[in-house]
C-alpha cells in the first residue's frame, strides 16, 4: 500500500485546486526572480517559468486524478458485470466520498446479483417438484400403466399456479409496485378471514375492541402466510394468535406454534425467499410466505422477526405503526 499523499489530508477538492493555482504562480514568480538574477531574457525566463509551472502541477495534481482515472476504469468493469470490484480510498475530499458511495453500489449490486441467481436456481428447484408429479401422471397414463388420476392433475396444476402467483406478487411488493388501500379495520375480522372455517387448533387472545389502520387484504395475507406456516411445522398442535395495542399507538401481533422451533442462526433467514430450516426441507409449501408477510409488513411502515418460544416452537412477532 502507498505512503498517503500531503493532499489527501485535505477535506475539499476545491482547496486542493486553490493550493495548486497559488503554487503554479509561485513556482512562476520564482522563476522569473532567478531569471532576472541570472539576467536571462525576458521571454526565455517567462518560458522556464511557464515550463516548471506545468510541471510542478502535472506531478502534483497527478495524486488528485489518479482516483478518477481508477473509479472510470472500476466503472467500465462493473458495467461489464464485475460486481465484485472495489476501488482504493484515501483522503476526505469529493473523490473520496464519490469512491465510498461507488463502493456502497458495487456492494448492493453484487449483493442483488446473489440474490437473482439464488432466486433462479430456487425458482426452478420448486417448479422442478410439479413438473415432475405431472409428467409422471401423464406418462403412465400415455403408456396405459395407470389411468390419469384427475385429482392429482388438479392438485400439482394447482401448486404450480400459487406458486406462480405468490412469485408474480412478491415481485410487485419488492418493487414497490403494490398499492395500500388503508382503513381502520378491527384485528379480529381479519383473523375471522384468515382462519380455516371450524379451524379447532387456534387459540385467540385478540381484545375485541382492538383496531389497525392499513389494508385489510394485505394484512389478512400477513396473518394467513403466518398462520399456514405454523401449521405446516406443527400440525394437529395448537397455534397461538395474540394481540396488543402499544403504548406508541400501534399494533403487536403474535402467531406462535409448537413445532421443532428455530435455531438462532435462521431468524432473519427464514424471510428469505424459498428459504427453510433445515427440519423443514421436507415440508409442502412454497417457501415465500414468510418474504411476501416481510414485505407487506415493512409496506405497512412494520417489522417483523422470529424467535424462539418457550418451550419449544417458533414465535413471529409483527409490529405496525
Amino acid at each position: 500500500m502507498s505512503a498517503p499523499r500531503p493532499l489527501d489530508r485535505l477535506a475539499s477538492l476545491k482547496l486542493r485546486l486553490g493550493l495548486l493555482i497559488v503554487l503554479a504562480i509561485g513556482v512562476t514568480l520564482a522563476t522569473m526572480v532567478v531569471a532576472g538574477l541570472l539576467d536571462v531574457q525576458l521571454r526565455y525566463g517567462a518560458l522556464a517559468a511557464l515550463a516548471l509551472s506545468l510541471l510542478t502541477v502535472q506531478v502534483v495534481a497527478r495524486g488528485t486524478t489518479a482516483p478518477l482515472r481508477a473509479l472510470a476504469a472500476a466503472a467500465d468493469r462493473v458495467a461489464g458485470g464485475e460486481h465484485g470490484v472495489r476501488v482504493r480510498v484515501r483522503g476526505r475530499d469529493e473523490v473520496a466520498q464519490l469512491g465510498h458511495a461507488f463502493n456502497r453500489m458495487a456492494a448492493e449490486l453484487e449483493e442483488t446479483d446473489r440474490i437473482r441467481r439464488d432466486l433462479v436456481a430456487d425458482a426452478a428447484h420448486e417448479l422442478r417438484t410439479p413438473l415432475g408429479a405431472l409428467r409422471a401422471v401423464l406418462e403412465n397414463a400415455v403408456d396405459g400403466v395407470a389411468p390419469a388420476d384427475p385429482g392429482a392433475l388438479l392438485g400439482q396444476v394447482r401448486r404450480l399456479g400459487d406458486l406462480t402467483d405468490q412469485l408474480l406478487d412478491l415481485s410487485r411488493l419488492e418493487a414497490g409496485a403494490a398499492t395500500l388501500r388503508r382503513r381502520t379495520v378491527p384485528v379480529t375480522e381479519l383473523l375471522d378471514a384468515a382462519l380455516l372455517r371450524g379451524d379447532a387448533h387456534v387459540e385467540r387472545d385478540v381484545p375485541g375492541d382492538l383496531v389497525v389502520h392499513g389494508d385489510p387484504d394485505r394484512l389478512g395475507q400477513v396473518l394467513g402466510n403466518l398462520l399456514e406456516n405454523a401449521r405446516r411445522h406443527a400440525p394437529g398442535a395448537p397455534v397461538a394468535v395474540r394481540a396488543r395495542g402499544t403504548p406508541a399507538g400501534g399494533l403487536r401481533l403474535v402467531v406462535e406454534d409448537r413445532g421443532p422451533g428455530l435455531d438462532p442462526g435462521d431468524a432473519e433467514r427464514v424471510f428469505e425467499r424459498f428459504a427453510r430450516a433445515d427440519h423443514s426441507r421436507t415440508t409442502p409449501g412454497s417457501g415465500l410466505g414468510l418474504a411476501i408477510a416481510r414485505s407487506v409488513v415493512e409496506l405497512h411502515g412494520g417489522s417483523i422477526r422470529a424467535e424462539p418460544a418457550d418451550p419449544h416452537g417458533l414465535r413471529v412477532v409483527v409490529d405496525l405503526p
